[in-house]
């Protein structure tokens, strides 16, 4: 794979000044031979579980603009991208810090439409001990430097010509962020057909399931269930909680069970014909839950998922 690192001339302090010398280097992809005889015993990084996973050629410096605690254990991160950085709802970046040898891997939580808008880029990062994770939560600043890649196969990108297709996304825990990036999509979407009279991209249904351990790790719930009320013959949504010991937030009640997903949930949105799944969560949630899908009737390439550890 060629590779191309764009620095502009604002930018060029943050590849030749900081402390990082290795940093150009880290933005090499890491040989096919050099995977493959690593050992299996670990658990891979992000660079070699996604080898063989689509990635455009150029690495784009970012600034960190602003940080919020979505919850207590996840931190939102707001980018300030270069001006040719473009992504399709759903994907991810190979995220590389100046300092930090391990290269990240994160999906973005936020849309195309924000990044046109806005010039920004979201990133929920939960924490861990992987330094990358670790460094989001115990050293990023405002005005921090980074530089993104743009990869993946996991995405929802429509075209006008495209027949409408209902969406079905399953998530677990942070796994939540493609698929919120992928339902906003969908909305803005929507609301561009709205404000030009229709002629935009045919969008079917989308429902969201989505599973947390308590209602305060539900990320995203409030601009979910405000996207939900915007366009109620197109966007639903159902939460569901494992570990809640707590009374459920009066607002939330109506959407919340207090168990994990079933197919009793999922059957009512599977139509083999017209129904598009995309999963992402804990392996075993994804493997459960695809399982019942191929057993409901949807074809195993109707059944995108994405495992993230």
């Amino acid at each position: 794979m060629s590779i191309h690192c764009v620095l502009p001339s604002a930018s060029r302090s943050f590849s030749l000044s900081c402390p990082a010398a290795g940093l150009l280097r880290c933005l090499l992809p890491v040989p096919n031979s050099i995977l493959r005889s690593m050992s299996s015993k670990r658990q891979m990084d992000h660079l070699e579980r996604t080898a063989s996973n689509q990635r455009q050629s150029v690495v784009y410096p970012a600034q960190v603009c602003g940080i919020i605690n979505e919850s207590e254990s996840v931190k939102r991160l707001r980018l300030t991208a270069h001006p040719d950085f473009n992504f399709k709802a759903g994907q991810w970046v190979d995220f590389f810090i100046p300092g930090v040898e391990k290269v990240g891997g994160f999906s973005m939580c936020s849309t195309p439409g924000l990044l046109q808008r806005e010039g920004v880029v979201e990133l929920a990062v939960k924490f861990a001990n992987h330094p990358p994770a670790h460094w989001v939560h115990t050293a990023c600043t405002l005005g921090s430097q980074v530089a993104m890649r743009v990869g993946g196969d996991f995405y929802f990108d429509p075209s006008p010509s495209d027949p409408a297709t209902d969406l079905l996304l399953v998530a677990g825990g942070v796994g939540i962020n493609p698929l919120y990036s992928i339902l906003s999509h969908s909305a803005d979407l929507l609301q561009l057909n709205r404000a030009s009279g229709g002629g935009g991209c045919n969008i079917g249904s989308v429902h969201l399931c989505y599973s947390a351990k308590t209602t305060q790790e539900l990320l995203f719930k409030n601009p979910i269930l405000w996207a939900c009320k915007e366009f109620p013959d197109k966007l639903t949504c159902e939460f569901h909680v494992t570990q809640q010991t707590t009374d459920i937030e009066p607002q939330l009640q109506p959407f919340v069970s207090r168990r994990r997903i079933a197919e009793v949930e999922l059957e009512t949105h599977v139509d083999p014909q017209r129904t598009l799944c995309y999963l992402c969560g804990p392996p075993p949630m994804i493997e459960a839950v695809s399982q019942i899908l191929l057993e409901l009737g949807l074809p195993q390439d109707r059944i995108l998922f994405e495992k993230w550890w």
